[in-house]
Formats: C-alpha cells, structure tokens, sequence
C-alpha cells in the first residue's frame, strides 16, 4: 500500500494492525556483552511473536546488529541492508523497540524515516508510541531524536567525569591486552609468560643494540607469536619500548574524544599525560634504568630518522648514514652487486646512485672490507685496552657527575615558574586598578624578555644533557666492547656502529683499485686512516698506510 492510502484508511478509524502490511522488525544492543545479547535475544522473540500475532500482516525476516553503538549508522551492516531492502521493497513497515534503536543522532533518525517514508515503509517506535505513518510523526520524532541524543551527550559526560575521578585515584584505564599484564580491579599483574618476552625485547634493544625490525625477525625466528598468534610487528615493539607503565609507572590521559558524535581523537603530548611513579597499580617488568636508557636510544634514532638530511636508506643498515664521500661531502647509499657466487652489499656514494660514474669518482665499498676495518679499530684499541678503559671509566665519571646540568636545569624551570605567578600577580593589579596601563605593559614585557631568555637557555641545557647521555652511551659500549675484545665475526649491528663510529670518509686515488679511508670514532680524537688493496679474488686492508 502507499502512504496516501495508508494515511486514508487510518483516518477512518482503522488501525495500523487491521491494514494488510508486510511487516518485519529491526533489533539491536551496543554491546556484545552476554547480558546485552540476552536482551537481543528476547527482543528477537518478542518482535517475531508480535508480527506474527496480527491476522492482516506477512512477516518478514528481521534485521539484527549486535555489539554496535548507537551514535552512528555508519558501521551497522545489517541497519544499512534493511535502507536497501526496503528501497527496494521488500516490506512496507517496520517495528522497532524505541528511537535510540534506529539512532541516538536526530539528523540520522529524522533522515531515514524520511527516507523509508519515500520508499512507502513506515517505522512503529513502539516504545515510544511513534507511528511515522501518521502526519504529525516527524514533530513527535523530533523531540525524542533530540531527548535521546541528549541522553547519549550526558552519558559522555559521565562517563569523561569517571575516567577523570579514576585518573586521580589511580585507577588503570585503557585496553585490558597490555602485552605482559591482565588488568585485574582497575590494577595491573604481571603474567610472566609474556613478561619474559618484554624484558627480552629491552635488553636486545638496550644491551644488545638490536634495531627494532632485527628484534622483530629474531622473536620469529624463536617462534614467539603476539596475542593473535602472528608475528610480533614494528609498532608493537616500538610501542612496548615506549610504554612507561613496563618502569612502574602509572600512565593516564593520553587521549580524549572530542565529542561525543564524532569519531575524532585528540592525542595529547607526552608533557600533557598524567604520569606517576605507582609499583602497586602498576608493577614494573624492566627496571627504571633499562627503560630509560632504551627510550634514550629510541629517541636519539627517531630524532636521526626525522632529520632534514635523511634518506630512505638511513637507519635500515650498519653502517646507513656513516659513510661519508670526501669529494661531495654526502652519504653513501646501500646497493647489491649482483654475481653468480652469490650478491655483495656495497656503499656508494649519494651522486654516483643517481648519474653514475659522471657523478662521482669515489670508488664504492664492500661491507664485508667495512667490517674488516672495524675490527682492526678494536683490535688497535685493544692492545692498550687497559689504558683506555681506565681513561674512559674517568671521562664517563667526569661526565655523569661533575656535571652540573641537571641542577641548571631545575633551576631555569623554577624561575619561569616564579616569573609567572608574578606576571599573575601583575595581573591581578592591573584589574584591580592599582597600576596603571602603561606600568603593567612595561613590567609585564620586562617579565615576558625574561622568561624568553630562559627558555632559550632551557633548550641550550636540554641539548647539552641528550649531547651528554649520548656521549655516556658511546663510552659505555666502547669500554664494553674493548674490555670483552668482541671480534664481531658476523658482523656489526646497527647499533653499535651507530654508538662507536661518528664517520666513515672515503677518499678517492688515482691509483686503480685503491681505496684510502678514515674512520672517526665518538670518543676517541685520534682517526684511523685505512688502506683497501684490490686485486684478483683477494682484498687487503690495512690501517696507518698514509698521512
């Protein structure tokens, strides 16, 4: 039947249940929790039971979703499918519980019962007495769309309130499938199958100098599988790595929605995040000073990867970002050389990957001759390994605590903390009269050049401490690898040429098959100059043949 007609035999006095209709239901819950599904269940019932119970109706098969929210049509299949159907007209009414079934939104509620009324279907809001078939539904529609969308912006703000309150008391928010923890009463406890696996990950990329795709291959070489059985990824390493709540810390308002009907998500900066020391709620898997010094690590690769200078090779192998060419003064990139023994990797330099030999005459190198030089490096340095480990054990303690820059530090951020309460309390005279204009203008502008210069001499500070921790690490790994006089016979990790090696220079010779090259380390002044003998299936390398 069409609407004109429908309405008609209404305004007789007929009822919508003597009017001969095909009729099937919509259902839905906003959660899969079992009582929800218990409650979709019954409404399944009920509904079929009801359709059925009218002599004049045909049912049709109903329309279920089932763990889906309310806010939004857009993710709700099967709501979408009924639009389709009944588009295509396959029924001409629907019963439903209440509005909030169709949509807590009033734009999507009024937007598509408008839409069923072109297509000739009309809805019954049983709940709330709604029959869209009769002419004043819409006015009606209208203001339970609007006390239902309310409902929805009143529990957001409940439940923002909560998550604030939950904050302040500690409570541990967010995902439960915290890798290495189950969330148990709003607190944390370490299940050790899975924390074993996070220590790991901290010390090969800690100790170990791993990068995080190197860990990723090793943790599948091992068999180990994440929560859904696949291969650990990059961003979950890397987000493991950078997770504060692994040192015992509790780690709170990271994000936020911005309102209640959009799917958009603020995230917050990590000096905005509400993070404290808490064992109890949170206890730690790795101590406070593998995770410092892992996320100092982190942040020196990231701040390197995110450099204007970067390039698609940077990072990815030993020695990317190294190598030097002494003619252009530009890194060497990676390539294959490709025999029937088998592929080499080799370094060229940036100009000659993109115009060839036109571009640069710097001869390329073989890793494997890279390799044989860092060995030599640590071999030289062995011999007085004794010598130097001591003189570097004096520059570490020099460095770590004769240093006063963590003191300076606090002491520019007490300042600018104390120069605002005073600018505030500038303020307050101003308001209040007791100043005038022009006096508040020239002491506030006195305050604000202060508080610049501060600043400006907090990142002076903050540069100094990272270029200082930098230097520690460097010390640390070095120290370590002359005292344990490692050979490195597979080769370098990424992280230890990284921490050793500042740069690889490459010289050019007019002698064939001759390569001359310098290697800087961090904290050794003194270079290492090499020379590279090519000849017929045989390589020399040989360190101290020129000056």
């Amino acid at each position: 039947m069409d609407i004109y007609n429908i309405r008609n035999a209404l305004s007789t006095g007929k009822t919508i249940y003597d009017l001969p209709l095909r009729v099937t239901y919509y259902a839905r819950v906003s959660t899969d929790k079992d009582e929800q599904l218990h409650s979709l269940s019954a409404q399944v019932r009920y509904y079929a039971e009801f359709i059925r119970r009218s002599p004049q109706w045909v049912y049709v098969e109903g329309y279920i979703d089932e763990g889906i929210s309310g806010t939004s049509v857009g993710k709700r299949e099967n709501f979408l499918r009924m639009i389709d159907d009944a588009r295509a007209g396959h029924f001409d009414f629907i019963v439903t519980k209440e509005i909030s079934r169709f949509s807590r939104n009033t734009l999507d509620s009024i937007q598509y019962t408008q839409e069923l009324l072109r297509c000739g279907v009309g809805v019954l809001f049983e709940s709330d007495n709604i029959n869209t078939l009769m002419p004043d539904a819409e006015l009606r529609l209208t203001i339970m769309s609007s006390i239902a969308q309310d409902e929805v912006r009143k529990i957001s703000e409940r439940v923002k309130f909560g998550f604030k309150r939950a904050i302040e008391n500690g409570v541990v928010l967010g995902s439960s499938r915290i890798w290495g923890y189950e969330k148990q009463g709003g607190r944390l406890v370490i299940k050790e199958d899975e924390a074993k696996i996070v220590r790991m990950i901290f010390d090969l990329y800690a100790n170990q100098m791993m990068g995080i795709r190197t860990i990723a291959g090793y943790l599948a070489g091992q068999g180990y599988k994440n929560t859904n059985g696949n291969d650990f990824s990059f961003s979950t390493i890397r987000g493991i790595l950078c997770n504060p709540k692994y040192k015992g810390w509790y780690c709170g308002r990271k994000s936020s929605k911005i309102d209640y009907k959009l799917k958009t998500i603020k995230y917050f900066p990590e000096d905005e995040w509400v993070m404290y020391k808490d064992e109890e709620n949170v206890p730690p898997i790795v101590s406070e000073e593998l995770w410092d010094k892992a996320n100092l690590i982190l942040g020196k690769r990231s701040a390197k990867q995110s450099a204007e200078d970067k390039t698609g090779y940077q990072n990815r192998y030993s020695y990317s970002g190294k190598i030097i060419c002494g003619v252009h003064k530009l890194p060497y990139y990676r390539s294959l050389y490709r025999y029937k023994s088998g592929n080499k990797e080799i370094w060229q330099c940036q100009e000659y990957s993109r115009k060839g030999k036109e571009g640069c005459t710097s001869p390329v190198l073989y890793t494997t001759e890279l390799d044989e030089m860092m060995r030599q490096v640590l071999e030289a340095l062995s011999v007085n390994r004794a010598e130097i480990v001591h003189d570097l054990v004096q520059l570490y303690t020099s460095i770590g605590s004769g240093s006063r820059i963590e003191e300076d530090i606090a002491k520019c951020k007490v300042g600018i903390d104390g120069i605002l309460k005073r600018k505030d309390k500038l303020l307050d005279l101003s308001i209040d009269g007791r100043i005038s204009n022009e006096e508040f203008s020239q002491r506030n502008e006195r305050f604000n050049e202060e508080i610049d210069r501060l600043r400006l001499r907090l990142e002076e500070l903050e540069a100094q401490r990272l270029k200082d921790q930098d230097m520690l690490q460097s010390i640390n790994v070095l120290r370590q690898a002359i005292t344990k006089e490692l050979d490195f016979r597979e080769g370098f990790s990424a992280g230890v040429i990284d921490t050793m090696v500042d740069r690889i220079e490459v010289h050019p010779q007019e002698e064939k098959n001759v390569v001359k090259v310098s290697v800087y380390l961090k904290v050794i002044p003194e270079e290492e100059k090499f020379t590279i003998r090519r000849g017929r299936g045989r390589t020399s390398v040989c360190s101290r043949q020129y000056t």
